[in-house]
Order: C-alpha cells, then structure tokens, then sequence
C-alpha cells in the first residue's frame, strides 16, 4: 500500500485515515507504530489529532526486513548440530523488526551459524524466545526445526529455567516472594505494557541476593515469558529496574540500559535428553555498579 491523502487540521488521524482507507483504527495505528504512515514527508509517532491547516498524510510500503549475515560480535557460550546458546550483550535487539531492520542478534547468528531452524521465518531464524534490546545475558537458539518445537514446548511447559539478576530501585521488605499479576499492552504508550486485568497472566518469582540500604541485588525467575514482564512487574511493586527509563527514571550511575541480565538457563537438550546448565557473568558495567554500592556500604 502507497497512498497520498490532504487532511483538514481538527480530526483525528486514525479516525482520517480509517475512513479513508477501509483499515480498522487498530490497523491504521499499527501502520504508524511501524513507520509507514508520514504526515509533511515526516514520519508520525502518534495517530492523534491533526493540528491545524491542510497537509499531505501518506502511507508508505514497509521498509524491508533484512535478515542478512553481518560480522556482529556475540559471544557464543556452546554450540552444537541442534542448539546454539548466546550471551547477548546489551543494546543489541534481538530480530529485524521495523524499526531496526539490520544489525541485530539475528543478523550476527546468519553470519557466523551455519544453519537455523525456519518455524519463526526469514526475519528472525532460530529465535525460541528473546530479550529486550537493553536486557543482556543467555539465549539459547535452534538449529533445526525439530529442536525448536522441542525448546518451544520446554518453554511453555516451564521446564526451561530462566534466571535474571536485577538491581532494583529501593529496599524489598521482603526476602522472596511471587508477583503475579496480568500484563497487556499500555492504552498510553504502545510501546510499553502494563499490568492489566484483561491482559495475559504474568507470573516472576523473586529472591533477594543482596541489599544495599537504597537498592536490592534480586534474582528472578520466570514462570511466564510476557513481553518485558519483569520490567513490568518490577515496577508494579514500586521497585523498578536501575537504569529503565521507560518503566522507571534515570539512574545516577550514567547507565546506557537496565542493569537486568539473564545469567543462568537451563534446558533439556533437544536430542540427546541431557540436561544442561548455562552461566553467564555480570557484564563489566553491572558488576562496577555493584562494586560501588558494596563500597559506600562498608562490604
């Protein structure tokens, strides 16, 4: 779809563009999210009212996805014939999307791994489960499409273990404990999500490691993989993660993401039903955010 339309300021973008084009308001604010909806050849972050005066509204054809080799350092942990396990490294985004078309985990995997399963398509090959761009830590990737049904089914049977270490915000009352509360996408930002009764059910366990007066060390596991739940349930107990800016403020210690990394996963190979056991350090940047609050705490 390429198409030009003049719009009068004073109506609703999605509601123009809906009647306009036949598109459900839904389908119109998906094409804006996806940056293909520009008004005064300029690309429209929000499909809200038009200010004033006539201007040229147009949709344009998506930007190609590429899922092309590129020479991305990751650092590859194991590998076999049917599984790869990778320790991402924070600000790499996971697969080609609209927004980041090229340069991500994906790209890297085609360039250095022979082959990748095809269930999940040319965009983004192998990928069982993902991390935000900002979440550093353990992925583990399918060769073959056999033994991504087999992680997949682990996954959703909550045999794989999935551990995070975090650094939240605050001091938790609590040494351990379960949030469980529904996540569905934010009504004011959908970029974001939030817990919603009429989302779907998020459950994260949580285990204090270490306190800091101001700040908790917290391992988390998850028992559900929602879209950036524990972001999300973090905040949900007004504890967010150090260094979220979309679910917290910004942090004192000039971070470039959320101190949260996926440092321990656990699975049943594929193949061989051997279980397997992953470990993944703290990035350089976590561990010297720790080393100074174990300082100005006397530790």
């Amino acid at each position: 779809m390429e198409e030009s339309f003049f719009a009068e300021g004073g109506v609703r973008l999605d509601v123009f563009l809906s009647e306009r084009t036949g598109l459900t308001r839904s389908g119109v604010k998906k094409l804006v999210e996806d940056g293909q909806v520009t008004m005064e050849g300029r690309p429209v972050k929000k499909a809200g009212e038009i200010a004033k005066g006539e201007v040229v509204v147009e949709i344009r054809e998506p930007v190609p996805i590429s899922a092309e080799g590129e020479d991305i350092p990751i650092g590859i942990v194991y590998e076999d014939k049917d599984i790869v396990v990778v320790n991402k490294p924070q600000g790499l985004v996971t697969h080609p999307c609209a927004g980041t078309p090229k340069g991500t985990l994906v790209n890297a995997l085609v360039y250095r791994v022979k082959d990748l399963s095809a269930i999940n398509g040319v965009t983004r090959p192998g990928i069982v489960h993902r991390l935000d761009k900002d979440t550093s830590g353990l992925l583990v990737v399918a060769k073959n499409n056999e033994a991504h049904l087999s992680l997949a089914k682990q996954i959703e049977e909550k045999t794989a273990g999935r551990h995070y270490l975090a650094l939240l915000v605050g001091n938790i009352k609590e040494d351990e404990g379960t949030i469980d509360r529904p996540i569905g996408r934010s009504t004011r930002d959908r970029k974001l999500m939030a817990i919603d009764e009429r989302g779907r059910r998020a459950v994260t366990h949580y285990y204090v490691r270490e306190r800091f007066g101001d700040f908790t060390l917290v391992e988390f596991v998850l028992e559900t993989g929602r879209t950036h739940q524990i972001r999300v349930h973090a905040k949900s107990i007004n504890h967010p993660v150090v260094g979220d800016v979309a679910y917290g403020k910004k942090d004192d210690f000039g971070l470039k993401g959320q101190l949260l990394h996926a440092y321990k996963l656990c699975l049943t190979h594929p193949t061989t039903g051997k279980r397997m056991e992953f470990v993944a350090p703290l990035p350089d940047y976590f561990s010297a955010v720790l080393d100074k609050l174990r300082k100005k705490t006397n530790r």
